[in-house]
């Protein structure tokens, strides 16, 4: 490719499936994505949520049930989606689970599997799952949402720190495996977002944080991690593969 003009900064007509699509960044790549014409398949637990997104993103969209944590559910909408669409050519690995758990609390086993199996497994599920129609693609792209908490750590969160931290670890296992067919992989570190796991967080804690921590002292919206996402699945961006993004307004940039 000799001719960096050809390389079109359009989704239009693309298909592209969201995991986690009912509530927060999924909902706002979703719309996003819909918005700039692709053609977006909106998965989430509850359908009735997922309905109310796709109706939002317009007739570019369709919901699906899907629990991330069950192998054959993977299997049977990722098929479905393929079937109904023709096409997979974009994965947005999203879905996630609050994970806070002290060590000693007699939840913490369950909690900490639960977090692997929505966070991370479920990620390596769905890429499998979706790699026959990926390979179809001319610009195929996937996008694993993990954490600033997979580049450091919080007290408490330990199940969602290894579940993130595996993430930024698989994208970059799989941007070296499919890289030699084209596809490229990369991973997404939202910081303070405004999200369903945030909003019990009180208001005024939300802005000491902000003001303690980020460089540009306060949160971030959902919007602004779907913006960098639709910029990864762009046909053009395919040069960019194995790559770990904080999205957090410079959190991770600040010492003090």
């Amino acid at each position: 490719m000799s001719d960096h003009t050809a390389l079109s900064r359009s989704v239009a007509g693309r298909v592209a499936i969201v995991t986690g699509a009912a509530s927060g960044m999924g909902k706002a790549t979703a719309k996003l994505l819909a918005s700039e014409g692709a053609k977006v398949a909106v998965t989430d637990l509850n359908l009735a949520a997922c309905e109310a997104v796709a109706r939002e993103c317009g007739l570019n969209a369709r919901p699906y049930a899907l629990d991330v944590a069950d192998a054959e559910a993977i299997k049977r909408v990722v098929a479905q989606v393929a079937q109904d669409f023709g096409a997979i050519d974009i994965l947005v690995n999203n879905a996630g689970v609050s994970s806070f758990c002290a060590l000693d609390d007699e939840a913490y086993e369950d909690i900490w599997h639960r977090a692997l199996a929505v966070m991370l497994t479920a990620q390596q599920r769905m890429v499998r799952a979706a790699l026959p129609w990926l390979r179809q693609s001319d610009a195929a792209r996937i996008v694993n949402i993990a954490s600033t908490e997979g580049l450091g750590a919080t007290p408490g969160d330990t199940p969602y720190v290894a579940a993130k931290t595996g993430v930024t670890g698989l994208t970059r296992g799989l941007a070296v495996d499919l890289g030699p067919e084209g596809i490229t992989v990369n991973c997404i570190c939202p910081g303070p977002i405004r999200t369903a796991m945030t909003d019990k967080v009180p208001e005024e804690h939300k802005a000491i944080f902000a003001k303690r921590r980020t460089a540009l002292r306060r949160y971030g919206e959902p919007e602004e991690v779907a913006h960098i996402t639709l910029s990864l699945v762009l046909p053009a961006a395919s040069y960019i593969t194995g790559a770990v993004i904080p999205v957090d307004g410079g959190l991770m940039a600040r010492n003090a």
